[in-house]
């Protein structure tokens, strides 16, 4: 359901210029990070082993699925039943299981750390291969258009179990991913994990994990308040 005041029209503009910049930072980062360090960080996993890029990821193929509906509700309003009921279900499970918990985790996480020691997260020579902006790109945009999409579209959140063990089957999927990259290559895909003891990274990527769990709720919460709020007003 898009905002009622701007229109659907407007909010099928914002999606698709969301999806633009997605497109754009997602094919701007498929290289990061060009390691300094070790040159397996290169070549084994890619970009594909950083939560930053794989959040990327996310947020582009949801704008993909938002300008598809849009279009077919503007353009093909004969098929928007059908498409809809195919392509809404998955973009608003999506937003509600990957991309609000994680896009939320992703710049907390990452400039948390980064102020308090850069070297565990972004290691300070990699300002010499990578530009400020592309960092951002990665850590800082994420942010806002995560709210945009919050603010422009209703998104039907899952039953909160199916919701969570969403979350769930990725987290585990992911450390798994890492730890094979460890296993394999001998580097961690964050230097933080690489400069804690065993009980430390348990410690560590549970309470990483319990946040993502966190704000899923968040989102879930600011989701029903504000389109309630919004329903009351246009009835």
């Amino acid at each position: 359901m898009a905002v009622p005041l701007r229109g659907q029209r407007a909010a099928a503009l914002l999606h698709f210029l969301c999806f633009l910049w997605a497109v754009f930072a997602v094919s701007q980062n498929a290289g990061f990070p060009r390691s300094v360090r070790k040159e397996p960080d290169v070549t084994y996993g890619g970009s594909w082993k950083h939560l930053t890029f794989l959040n990327q990821v996310l947020q582009t193929i949801l704008y993909l699925l938002c300008v598809i509906s849009d279009t077919v509700a503007l353009c093909m309003p004969s098929l928007e039943k059908r498409v809809s009921s195919l392509v809404v279900p998955l973009r608003d499970f999506i937003f509600s299981s990957y991309v609000f918990p994680i896009g939320l985790f992703v710049p907390v996480a990452f400039w948390s750390l980064y102020l308090y020691d850069r070297e565990l997260v972004y290691p300070l020579q990699l300002d010499d291969v990578n530009p400020i902006w592309l960092n951002h790109t990665m850590h800082t945009t994420i942010l806002p258009l995560l709210f945009i999409e919050l603010f422009i579209c209703d998104h039907k959140y899952p039953r909160r179990c199916r919701g969570i063990l969403g979350l769930c089957a990725f987290a585990v999927v992911y450390l798994s991913w890492i730890m094979w990259v460890n296993h394999a290559s001998g580097i961690w895909a964050y230097p933080v994990l690489g400069v804690l003891s065993p009980l430390g990274r348990a410690v560590f990527i549970s309470i990483s994990f319990l946040i993502m769990v966190i704000f899923y709720f968040v989102g879930e919460q600011l989701t029903k308040r504000l389109w309630a709020k919004r329903k009351r007003k246009c009835t």
